[in-house]
């Protein structure tokens, strides 16, 4: 249920939908609606969102904000990107609290998962 003034819905640009749906699917279970050709939204992924067409990317040395994903095992989530098509742009590093990486998806959009 949406809640008055919080964080609903997250959008990122897409060049390649379909693969993306398919990335995503594959290493994280996360579940897909069309909303026509240029349009996907996403369920099952702790904050509801979707990808829209367009050939830019979301990078933070770009300035863009960093979705950041949590993973019980680390090393297994960083493989399972790699063998989707992810890439790894900053390999685990430690940080107060855990570690993390950074990855790219099929459309180049950066993210990081994290573990303690």
């Amino acid at each position: 249920m949406p809640q008055h003034e919080k964080i609903n819905y997250v959008e990122f640009p897409a060049s390649n939908i379909e693969q993306t749906k398919v990335f995503f699917s594959e290493v994280f279970g996360w579940r897909f609606t069309d909303y026509g050709p240029d349009y996907t939204a996403f369920a099952n992924a702790g904050l509801d969102g979707g990808f829209y067409r367009s050939e830019q990317s979301s990078c933070t040395e770009n300035g863009s904000a960093l979705v950041v994903l949590y993973s019980e095992q680390l090393e297994i989530t960083q493989n399972n990107i790699e063998k989707a098509g992810g890439t790894i742009v900053k390999p685990i590093f430690s940080f107060p609290g855990g570690r993390r990486f950074h990855f790219c998806d099929p459309s180049d959009n950066e993210f990081a998962v994290w573990s303690e």
